[in-house]
Parts: structure tokens; sequence; C-alpha cells
């Protein structure tokens, strides 16, 4: 046996230190040497990280539908326990509280389990649990990946986010309601998240372009009392605004009507990454057009890592863009061209702590 070869590798990957990892022997050779063994472990892990994901999301699914991580919250519970109060079979419900241990969204002791610090702050975290609610449509959209970059499906999320595709007329009240709840949610953590990064020191009036029922507004008058706000948005989402009596309000569609006009300062919070770049163009000059000379505009979204792709950015946010049919997740370079291109100098980008939360850039009208 000890002079049997190694069996050959089914491809042969380009690059030496690309072979050589894919060596068996190196592999083996790794396991066995204490500085590399850690290695190994690390990557092996991390490999099968990447397999088993989906599970992991669906399980998360499972705790938050159940409101398991809720119920858990107010003190440790057995499985059988919490299994009756929740209506699960109590050996099925023992394998997903485990799951929720083994992913540190609880914390099991003897045959108890209880909150763990991560699933804490899961709770706390403002909209987390609705967008994890949500994903069951994205779910259903990647239920054939390959069919689905082939662009042989009709993803069902489009459908989801009417307004990109350009609404016409009063929409559902229903659907309405649905998304702009969904906007709101997620929309307080991305507000905090930018306005600690962006100063609006010196600003005399900001117009929130797309800011669906003012989540972004709330913050920013939260830090800058004295600061005049107004909100543009289709009429049937600006309708639902809940904002001071003092907010201006303006119905219409970015695509076809100009931007009101006045404000030194506009805010485009998550929206080009929900349009084509001829929609995001046209877009950037009727902002170009609204601001005086020294104006600013704020992007305020999620990018794409360009060059140095990003684990979360480029894998959960061009994913979901790419469902929608209609836009994509841009770099900041991509997105400093076009603003370029709109007329706009001095772009900034700000450094991104938290890039799953959002990204930040601004530029000023020369």
């Amino acid at each position: 046996m000890a002079d049997m070869p190694a069996p050959a590798l089914p491809f042969r990957p380009a690059g030496w230190v690309n072979r050589l990892v894919a060596a068996p022997g190196f592999q083996r050779f790794c396991a066995r040497v204490p500085g590399l063994r850690g290695i190994a472990r690390r990557e092996g892990a991390a490999l099968f990280d990447l397999i088993q994901g989906f599970v992991q999301s669906q399980m998360l699914l499972a705790l938050v539908e159940l409101r398991a991580l809720h119920h858990l919250a107010d003190g440790p519970a057995t499985a059988p326990a919490l299994a009756a109060r929740l209506g699960v079979p109590p050996e099925r419900m023992a394998i997903l509280l485990q799951a929720g241990a083994a992913m540190r969204l609880l914390r099991r002791k003897g045959d108890r389990f209880t909150l763990a610090r991560r699933g804490a702050a899961f709770l706390a975290v403002p909209g987390l649990a609705d967008m994890v609610r949500h994903h069951d449509v994205l779910y259903r959209d990647l239920a054939d990946p390959v069919a689905f970059i082939k662009g042989d499906t009709d993803p069902e999320l489009a459908r989801f986010w009417p307004y990109v595709f350009g609404a016409q007329g009063p929409m559902d009240a229903q659907v309405t309601a649905r998304y702009s709840h969904l906007m709101a949610e997620s929309q307080r953590l991305v507000a905090e998240t930018a306005l600690a990064q962006i100063s609006l020191r010196g600003a005399r009036k900001l117009l929130d372009v797309g800011g669906g029922t003012g989540a972004f507004l709330r913050a920013v008058r939260a830090r800058y009392p004295h600061l005049e706000l107004a909100l543009f948005d289709l009429p049937d989402v600006v309708a639902q605004a809940a904002l001071p009596a003092d907010v201006a309000r303006h119905g219409g569609s970015f695509r076809t009507d100009p931007l009101p006009e006045g404000a030194d300062v506009i805010s485009l919070v998550r929206v080009l990454y929900d349009h084509s770049d001829d929609t995001v163009r046209g877009l950037l000059g009727r902002v170009f057009g609204a601001l005086p000379a020294g104006g600013r505009v704020l992007i305020i979204e999620p990018m794409s890592g360009g060059a140095r792709p990003d684990p979360h950015t480029d894998v959960y946010f061009s994913v979901y863009t790419l469902a929608m049919q209609t836009g994509r997740t841009r770099s900041g370079a991509e997105i400093s061209a076009l603003l370029q291109q709109a007329g706009f100098a001095g772009v900034k980008c700000f450094q991104a702590d938290r890039p799953f939360i959002t990204c930040a850039l601004e530029a000023q009208k020369p």
C-alpha cells in the first residue's frame, strides 16, 4: 500500500500555490504539522460553512417564525417545555434549539436553552427579524440557482417591490404598506450608521429623494433639530410617512418628474442599487439640476467591494438586486463615475465600518 501512487487530481488548477494546496498529500501534511494544523482546520470549517449556509438560513427563519428567540429572551427553557408552548414535536424542537446553540444564537446549559449574546443582539437590531421573514421570497427565487444565474427564471422578488419598474397610477394599499414597513424598519440602522459618518453641519435644507415613510429624515431630525427637511417619493408612499408637520412632502416619480428646488443637500438612501444605469443617470441629472452651486448629494447604500470583493455586499446584496431585475449593487468607483458624468465633483467615499449595513459617499455641485 505504501508504494501505491497518490491518486491524480481530477483537475489541474492554475498557479503553483493552488496546485500545492489542492494536492491530497500536502493536505495530509498540513493536518499533521502543528503550525499548519489550525490553518487547515479553519479552512476546512470555512468550506463546510459555505456548504451548510442555506441550512443555517432556514433554521434561522424557523427560529424567527416560531418566535423561539423571543420566548427564550424571557428565561431558559427545556426543549419539551418550549415545544409544548409553540406546538412543535419535542424531538424536532430539540434539533432546532441545538442548531440555534451551534449558531451561537442560543446557549445550552444541561437540558435547558437560553438566549445567547448573539441572539440578544439579533433581537435588538431594528428590522432584522422582518428581513429574515422577507427572505422566503428570495429563497424561492433561488430554488434553481443555475436557471436564476442564466436569467431563465421569473423572480418573485421583482414583484415585491413594484416601484422599481416605475409604478403608474395608484398602487395597491396592502402592497405599499408591506414594503414600506420593511423599508422603515431596516432603514433605522442604516440612517444611524450613515449619520455617524456624514456631517450635516452647515446645511440649510435636506431633501430626501425616494425616502419612503421618512425613517432617514426622522433620524436626521433627532441629530439636527433645526435643519429644514423635505421628502420626495411616490404619492402613495409619501402619504404614509410619519413625519412632523413642518417636514415638506412632495409626491412624484423621480423617473419623470423634476425634483423640488431649494435644498442644498439631497440624499439618496438605498435608491441607486434598485435601478438600472439609465435610470440612475436620469436621477442624478435631476439631482444636479435641483441643487444650487456648492450643494451636496449623499449616496447611502450597500456597495460592491469592486476590485476587492466584499464577502457580504458582493454575495447577498448583489444577488438580491439581481433578483429584483432592475438594479445592481455598484462599487464606490462605479457610483463616483456616474456622479462625475452628471457633473458632480469632489466625490468623497467614507470608510464603511459595516458595509453589510451601508456605505456612504458624497459629491458636490461645482
